[in-house]
């Protein structure tokens, strides 16, 4: 496994590459997406467990889904059953795959626990669950977990990107693959702040334009509408860009790092 250095602009194509890899199979990555997400949410119901199963398997999926990838290139059927396809692929991957999903359940309930530190978490619960008026105060604070939680989420970013795949696909020990990862993000960071910068365009900054918009209008309830299939077809598309990021930052068949 060789790793590569990319210019820049290659943040670009990789999104590019993305879109291209949808349009193979569109039904396909939709059906893949729309499972991932009615799962989370019915987990999230079940108080604690829900939650730590959900960042247990989610190196399991991210297998998953870059199978799938391959397997649109390839001109084969998508199935449900492709998440699964990392814990059926002998004993020592799916133990390094849970390992691996153990690590990103600790290091995120070390972000929460940071993030409560510096964040005043008794504001904000009543507005999540209430219809209060949101004042400047409360405001600020969910500006400032969103600030500090996108910044503290970064170096888990890194070290998870690519390590699920480097297990799953070229039989990476569990440190091996998480050090290759971050050195994967760390040396074409450019083209991953160019890559990352757009998608927080199309899925932060553009639906909340249209959701501000909709409000001066009064037609609020019709934002939701129009952002819902916009941010599910986005958040696709992204997921497809993932493989795009895994061919280009490394070349399969070649030297180990």
């Amino acid at each position: 496994m060789k790793l590569n250095t990319v210019a820049p602009k290659e943040g670009y194509t990789w999104i590019r590459q993305g879109i291209w890899l949808f349009k193979q199979n569109p039904l396909g990555f939709l059906m893949l997406v729309f499972m991932y997400i009615f799962a989370a949410q019915l987990a999230v119901i079940i108080p604690v467990i829900g939650v730590f199963a959900v960042l247990l398997l989610t190196p399991t999926l991210s297998v998953g889904f870059m199978t799938a990838c391959r397997q649109a290139i390839q001109k084969e059927r998508i199935r449900p059953t492709v998440y699964l396809v990392a814990l059926q692929s002998g004993e020592l991957i799916r133990k390094r795959i849970l390992q691996l999903g153990l690590i990103y359940a600790a290091l995120i309930l070390l972000l929460s626990f940071v993030l409560s530190l510096l964040v005043d978490f008794e504001m904000l619960i009543p507005l999540l669950t209430s219809d209060t008026v949101i004042t400047p105060e409360a405001l600020r604070q969910i500006y400032l977990v969103l600030l500090f939680g996108a910044i503290l989420y970064i170096p888990i970013a890194m070290l998870m990107w690519f390590s699920p795949v480097l297990v799953a696909w070229a039989d990476m020990s569990v440190s091996q693959a998480l050090f290759s990862s971050w050195l994967a993000c760390w040396t074409n960071k450019g083209a991953f702040f160019f890559y990352l910068s757009i998608w927080s365009v199309v899925l932060i900054a553009i639906p909340l334009t249209i959701g501000i918009l909709f409000d001066a209008l009064d037609f609020g309830q019709a934002a939701s509408f129009l952002v819902a299939p916009i941010s599910m077809a986005g958040l696709t598309l992204m997921h497809c860009s993932f493989y795009a990021t895994w061919k280009a930052c490394f070349t399969e068949d070649e030297v180990i790092l």
